[in-house]
């Protein structure tokens, strides 16, 4: 437990996990009978903090944290590329595997939990019928919102309903505490889980002011998509940032690693054993290279509910090189290396509050080749 003093108000604030290792998954929050902890986003990271005043401690809060307490990691007992049938993997970022899958579960009478873009956040949502699936599909570069989400997975379960949950490692690992540290594991037998090989992610705040430079405001915004296929690019209301094949300063600082919250430089799930049922994922290096523009997906599959999972979606699922996947999927084997290019990007940042300036500053090579791609792009858009 990490401790400091906030000395305008002579109290004693607490912290859940180690200060700047929290990943936002807001577990504690939820599970604190007394409303007693915030978690704080300070954009270079995040802390979850205990009001000393409220506070009970019942350590629940200490309990369900998975940076505190990972949860068993699983290794992979199969492992399969492909993609879904082409309506679904033409809507797709990638082959349109989870997308496929969440159909198939919700057709089957389960549930399905994962995040969409809501009021200028990610948040996740619990959908009860096919309709509700809408918005879960596509990546999401940026921090998403697991608030209220883990009560009300619990709840289904305990009525005996099967729940998918599809999220990041350290959103599924937090909801497996969240619903098995307390009741035995019993309630765990209902819940299907896929995690998604995650390079890291940053703070909304980032985000909003990225896409606030080029004159759109999120929190106005109804739908916001990062890439199509292998083709990155932020698009708002089908509004392309920048003309396509060129990189706005937050994804290039996003692709590059550069501005992720710190705990994702240390992050106990970038590893091949994974937490959930079936891990997806981008299937780079694949020797399908003719389907990749249309986008592979690579799925892991750690236990025989993720054999399960695959087996209802209508995939066309075919042998892929593990080792070849692994070396092709770096957070499969390591985090995110945390270099000197974050100090001076958020140095710059907090000096001007601006993402465009701080990534130059922090690469000005990368931004200089964008900038020129961009140049020649928008000439030849005249020419044409």
């Amino acid at each position: 437990m990490a401790y400091s003093r906030n000395s305008s108000s002579a109290q004693t604030t607490r912290t859940v996990c180690d200060p700047a290792m929290c990943s936002g998954c807001m577990a504690c929050m939820e599970i604190c009978p007394k409303n007693a902890i915030t978690i704080t986003d300070s954009v270079e990271h995040l802390d979850a903090s205990i009001d000393a005043d409220r506070c009970i401690g019942c350590n629940l809060c200490h309990d369900v944290c998975h940076e505190l307490h990972p949860v068993t990691l699983e290794k992979t007992i199969e492992c399969w590329q492909g993609w879904a049938d082409p309506e679904v993997r033409s809507n797709s970022s990638s082959g349109g595997l989870a997308t496929a899958i969440m159909q198939a579960f919700v057709e089957r009478g389960g549930l399905v939990s994962s995040c969409k873009f809501i009021d200028g956040k990610f948040r996740f949502v619990l959908a009860h019928s096919y309709e509700e699936l809408s918005g879960f599909s596509g990546s999401k570069y940026a921090k998403s919102n697991p608030d209220k989400i883990y009560r009300l997975i619990q709840a289904e379960l305990r009525q005996g309903q099967r729940v998918l949950f599809i999220g990041l490692p350290c959103q599924v690992s937090a909801l497996k505490n969240f619903i098995g540290r307390f009741n035995h594991g019993q309630l765990l037998r209902g819940l299907y889980s896929i995690d998604l090989i995650c390079h890291g992610t940053p703070s909304m705040k980032l985000l909003h002011q990225g896409i606030r430079e080029y004159g759109f405001d999120l929190d106005e915004a109804r739908d916001v998509k990062f890439r199509n296929d292998i083709h990155m690019g932020i698009s708002v209301d089908g509004n392309m940032l920048e003309p396509p094949g060129c990189l706005d300063p937050y994804l290039l600082g996003f692709l590059s690693g550069l501005f992720y919250t710190r705990n994702c430089f240390f992050c106990h799930y970038a590893t091949e054993e994974r937490v959930g049922d079936l891990t997806l994922g981008d299937s780079w290096g694949t020797d399908m290279a003719d389907e990749l523009p249309k986008g592979v997906s690579l799925a892991l599959v750690q236990t025989g509910k993720g054999s399960a999972l695959l087996k209802m979606g209508k995939l066309h699922l075919f042998d892929v090189d593990y080792a070849n996947a692994v070396a092709h999927n770096a957070q499969l084997h390591s985090p995110t290396e945390l270099t000197g290019r974050r100090d001076v990007f958020f140095k710059r940042y907090h000096r001007t509050g601006s993402v465009k300036k701080a990534v130059f500053a922090a690469l000005p090579t990368a931004s200089m080749k964008a900038k020129a791609k961009r140049i020649l792009s928008q000439i030849h858009s005249r020419s044409a």
